[in-house]
């Protein structure tokens, strides 16, 4: 189960692990604001496994606008579809191959499944044919600059609705 950490100004700061999260309330550098499943219990107590955590202090971020690409960013992004046929993913691919100058980037880069991966093999879609289901490029939304974000909870709407 995970947690989303919001900063003493309400903003998304991080997806933790409950027990972190458990942690820094015990600690008193957090509160709980939604709690959900079953409570923690140990010989010493029981606690509400939190969902959502307010930090008590603020703490300043150094935002840099440009989003890191990665093989699960890639896969992410293209919500684990093949750019080619649309079917489940678990490779990436470069559009204009490394071979030939393609870059590892946002816009050259999309998830694609191993058939259509080696079938592709260093030629361009062009010249096998085929043609891309959607551009590829950057992503964006708040939830992109949120580490350790993956996937959200329903319980986590009402706070990053208010950070977009």
């Amino acid at each position: 189960m995970r947690t989303l950490v919001l900063n003493a100004g309400y903003e998304p700061l991080a997806v933790v692990s409950y027990r972190r999260a458990l942690l820094l309330v015990l600690h008193g550098k957090a509160v709980v604001l939604q709690a959900a499943g079953r409570p923690v219990c140990s010989a010493s107590g029981q606690w509400d496994r939190p969902s959502v955590i307010l930090l008590t202090r603020y703490i300043r971020q150094v935002h840099s606008r440009t989003i890191p690409v990665t093989r699960r960013g890639v896969l992410r992004r293209d919500e684990h579809r093949c750019a080619y046929c649309g079917k489940s993913a678990s490779t990436i691919d470069h559009v204009l191959p490394r071979s030939r100058g393609g870059a590892d980037s946002w816009e050259n880069l999309v998830a694609c499944c191993l058939r259509c991966n080696n079938v592709k093999s260093d030629r361009t879609p062009a010249e096998v044919g085929w043609e891309l289901r959607t551009t590829p490029g950057a992503p964006n939304g708040r939830s992109w600059l949120i580490g350790g974000f993956e996937r959200s909870q329903p319980e986590w709407d009402e706070y990053l609705e208010t950070a977009a």
